[in-house]
């Protein structure tokens, strides 16, 4: 008897029980499941310096590689594991091949979402020895909790819509069937392989048994978020191109005013959020955000007249602007592990703890350079490293958000202390307040740096917002 298929993926996310399938996929005789083989912070497992032969370094060179050196490993089936975050070249030649058998495993994105927080907070990823198992009760973030379940929507309608239009069919497993050894020799039979299980494995054990509810420090907010999300999309417009998401929950609604204000990633987000608090006297956490479709479809169809704008930043002082906060800072929020990707796998000349005693203009000028450079490769799709909303095309955020609700104006920075108060006259103010400036950026602003080479670099890696925007050099505007 040979197996149907020459290889498998193993369709999941964290914390959906994906460590406990591979578990029992290696516990079948023939058949080898290699981890998370295209982590891009590490190959196969963390701690792991190489797998068959490949360290990070050599996969990320050439990642069909792999795929071929796990499909003709020994053995009677191998395959790997793969996340929504992983790096994005080796999925297409997995999706495409009908040889390649797609086990699509999923769990209660609540469940899951509160089982990565609780392991995040206690840096437990796997329980082996129940008298080492660390608890913790978590804080419920519900506009994080909207962000997660929309980057594993996006993926998983993605491979749903792949494997339909070239007529494969995958093998669904949920977390609850990870128990049950006659769905688990069922998928061993649907691989064509011709072991089975007897009993199931106890090695790992379950981390966080409690009710949900009872993990959370705030489980009212959580239930209120829940309680709010469209998960059957009764409001979404069907739209089948492929697209950028259109993130409605970072849309930022005026506490009163007819206003609304549609988020580019990586802009004057504070200062415009500052604006429209001011406008109505309010504060800005009083600022309406945090919604969903249906709740910004409620909100347009209460405010006839309303104004929906966006605000465009110069790519360079953009990507000037994300390096400072997310690349070198330390803050909540910073890139750290790809900061040090950065810096230990493809040399970026980075400082690896930053202190600007330590720390020079012309450092700065060179580590922002190479970012720049660099930035070009991964919008090309030819590193592992993510194509993240803070540094993707302003173009390509714009199409996203066009998907649902068009903006009525996109303004660009430098045109705000004119723009914004007109805009708010649209609407009925008759004497609005002027603009706040941006927080300049830190440790040394753009001005400090600029030359021509700086500007090339950003011309390079967004080509397309310099054209469809007409954006010219950002020095004579931003200095």
């Amino acid at each position: 008897m040979t197996p149907d298929f020459d290889y498998f993926i193993v369709l999941a996310d964290m914390r959906t029980g994906s460590n406990l399938l591979e578990l029992h996929l290696n516990t079948l005789d023939g058949v080898t499941c290699y981890g998370e083989a295209f982590n891009p912070f590490f190959v196969g497992l963390p701690k792991l310096p190489e797998m068959l032969g490949f360290t990070p370094e050599k996969r990320d060179r050439d990642p069909s590689a792999l795929i071929d050196a796990i499909r003709n490993a020994p053995g009677e089936l191998n395959g790997f594991r793969f996340f929504s975050t992983h790096d994005a070249r080796a999925l297409g030649p997995a999706l495409d091949d009908p040889r390649c058998a797609k086990i699509i495993l999923t769990r209660n994105p609540l469940d899951s979402y509160v089982s990565w927080k609780i392991a995040v907070e206690t840096n437990q990823w796997k329980l082996v020895n129940i008298k080492q198992r660390r608890e913790a009760q978590v804080t419920f973030d519900p506009a994080e909790f909207a962000e997660q379940i929309e980057q594993r929507t996006d993926f998983q309608r993605m491979v749903l819509n792949k494997l339909q239009t070239s007529g494969q069919t995958p093998f669904y497993i949920g977390f609850d069937d990870l128990n049950d050894i006659e769905v688990l020799n069922g998928l061993a039979g649907w691989l064509g392989v011709r072991s089975r299980l007897n009993e199931l494995s106890r090695h790992l054990k379950r981390q966080n048994p409690e009710l949900t509810l009872s993990k959370v420090k705030n489980p009212e907010e959580m239930e209120r978020a829940v309680s709010g999300l469209d998960r059957f999309n009764l409001h979404r417009t069907p739209n089948f191109e492929p697209r950028r998401g259109p993130s409605v929950s970072r849309y930022v609604c005026a506490a009163k005013t007819s206003l609304m204000y549609l988020p580019v990633r990586g802009g004057p987000e504070a200062a415009v959020e500052r604006w429209l608090a001011e406008l109505d006297s309010v504060n800005v956490q009083d600022l309406l955000t945090d919604r969903n479709q249906k709740k910004v479809r409620s909100w347009m169809e209460s405010k006839p007249g309303h104004r929906k704008f966006t605000v465009l930043r110069h790519p360079l002082a953009r990507a000037h602007s994300v390096y400072c906060e997310r690349i070198l800072g330390t803050a909540p929020g910073a890139y750290i592990k790809i900061r040090n990707m950065l810096r230990n796998r493809y040399k970026l000349p980075i400082p690896e703890d930053f202190e600007l005693s330590n720390y020079s203009v012309e450092q700065h000028h060179e580590g922002f350079s190479a970012f720049l450079a660099f930035l070009q490769k991964i919008l090309a799709g030819q590193t592992p490293i993510r194509v993240d909303g803070l540094w993707c095309s302003q173009v390509q955020t714009l199409q996203g958000i066009s998907s649902f609700a068009l903006p009525d104006s996109i303004l660009r920075e430098d045109e705000l202390n004119n723009a914004l108060p007109e805009l708010a006259r649209q609407v009925g103010h008759l004497h609005p307040p002027r603009p706040i400036a941006s927080d300049p950026d830190s440790p040394f602003t753009l001005a400090q740096i600029y030359d021509a080479d700086l500007e090339a670099l950003a011309h390079k890696a967004y080509r397309q917002d310099y054209l469809l925007f007409g954006f010219g050099p950002w020095w004579p505007s931003g200095a």
